[in-house]
């Protein structure tokens, strides 16, 4: 299932995702309460400053793909909450993670593993890497592992919600099911530069032969 997220939706669905796991007694969120979440300092990365009318924007994109609603549940005020977990029948532990790469960006199994320890309890050391080749498996994916950074011992993964990303790296993407994943830079830079070489060797080939020919007539002028 595509999902083709916005940046904005994917701050909303991963603040009201948060929210659920964090402080379920204040879930579903009232509008002030969620456009604090998603504006708030802690545990953000951007951070942002979204009005009422982004986030209205946001949360009609949601709804329209059915990852949120609207509902009073609580009292008369409006409240909204996700439907992600329905939708692709995923566990907490598995929407903490996709939550805290939604929230602030791309991060290695460690660092999903103790800031994921504020939504939910990952016991097993080895939970958080096999819940991530889970959400790799999903058709199409939910997170992919970017090229390993030159120094870092871990990868780092990355949710994919709003499509896959450009790599510019020349080192494949890696897939926890098949190995080395499909997806690579549609033109990768070296690659790109030797094109950009051949082009420029050809038109100077071009140049040089009408060059010769003009040298010719000159010379055959004066014979």
């Amino acid at each position: 299932m595509k999902l083709n997220l916005t940046e904005l939706e994917i701050r909303i669905l991963g603040s009201l995702m948060e929210k659920e796991l964090t402080t379920p007694e204040n879930y579903p969120l009232s509008m002030n309460a969620l456009q604090s979440a998603c504006n708030q300092k802690s545990n953000r990365d951007p951070v942002l400053n979204l009005g009422e009318a982004e986030i209205n924007q946001g949360l009609a994109g949601l709804a329209a793909k059915g990852l949120a609603r609207r509902t009073t549940t609580g009292g008369r005020v409006d409240r909204y909450c996700h439907s992600l977990g329905d939708k692709l029948g995923l566990d907490p532990a598995a929407r903490a993670i996709l939550t805290e790469l939604m929230l602030r960006g791309p991060q290695t199994p460690g660092e999903l593993r103790n800031r994921c320890e504020r939504m939910v309890q990952i016991a097993d050391p080895e939970g958080v890497e096999g819940l991530l080749a889970k959400l790799m498996q999903f058709g199409p994916p939910l997170v992919i592992r970017l090229p390993r950074q030159p120094g870092r011992k871990e990868a780092r993964y990355l949710q994919v919600f709003a499509g896959m990303p450009e790599i510019t790296e020349e080192e494949p993407l890696e897939d926890a099911e098949k190995g080395p994943a499909q997806v690579r830079p549609k033109t990768p830079p070296r690659r790109e530069r030797v094109l950009q070489l051949q082009e420029e060797v050809a038109s100077l080939k071009g140049e040089l032969g009408d060059l010769r020919q003009q040298v010719q007539g000159v010379i055959a002028a004066f014979k």
